[in-house]
């Protein structure tokens, strides 16, 4: 199974992601993570850091380079990495299609159907992070990091706006799930930990031990 965290900066995904890297470790579930990007193709790499950085350049040529980054992406890394257990992506399809949109103004399902293709490994399960934009820009805040230009309170609160519109795309596109819930609280963090664990249980079998979760 793969699972993808998506939402703007400072939404609780690397929260999210430590808690289940250690509830599944704790469960004997092998789960792995990958990130974004395959940076498998250096025209492709190029292309990607320019967006990253909050540089437009061609429309066509952006798109084209995301989707031969996704391609080798789902070949290269997440085929083999889904033969040995479940992968945990931190950002995957929906946060490069809302890249696209923000960069180029364009709606935002034109970029998620570009993105889906059938032959590629896709999600099972995608969660949403939807805390809120001052919230999220209060943690950034405190980063030791640069920010990137998606970091910026003009580009995170339309990012914010946009990540809805991919999810409602992707699922009338792909027909998965995008499960949606602000990472806020600790019991928000828990919320989303034990409904991500029974995807993941379930998708691991009968192999792995299991124990209830409340609710």
């Amino acid at each position: 199974m793969l699972l993808a965290l998506e939402g703007i900066a400072g939404a609780g995904k690397s929260t999210l992601r430590d808690r289940l890297l250690a509830d599944t470790h704790a469960k004997g579930i092998p789960l792995s993570h990958i990130g974004q990007f395959s940076w498998l193709s250096r025209p492709a790499t190029h292309t990607l850091i320019r967006l990253r950085a909050g540089h437009a350049g061609n429309p066509n040529q952006a798109v084209e380079a995301a989707r031969q980054d996704l391609i080798l992406h789902s070949r290269f890394n997440l085929a083999p990495a889904l033969a040995q257990g479940p992968v945990l992506a931190d950002r995957f399809t929906l946060s490069t299609a809302c890249l696209l949109a923000l960069l180029h103004q364009q709606p935002v399902d034109k970029y998620v159907h570009r993105l889906v293709e059938p032959q590629l490994v896709q999600p099972q399960l995608t969660v949403l992070l939807t805390t809120e934009p001052d919230i999220c820009q209060a943690r950034v805040r405190r980063r030791a990091t640069a920010r990137r230009f998606s970091e910026y309170p003009e580009a995170a609160a339309r990012l914010a706006d946009l990540y809805p519109e991919a999810a409602n795309a992707w699922t009338k596109t792909t027909g998965l799930p995008v499960l949606r819930h602000p990472c806020t609280t600790r019991a928000d963090l828990d919320t989303l930990a034990a409904a991500c664990m029974e995807y993941l249980r379930a998708a691991s079998g009968p192999t792995f031990p299991t124990t209830e979760v409340s609710r």
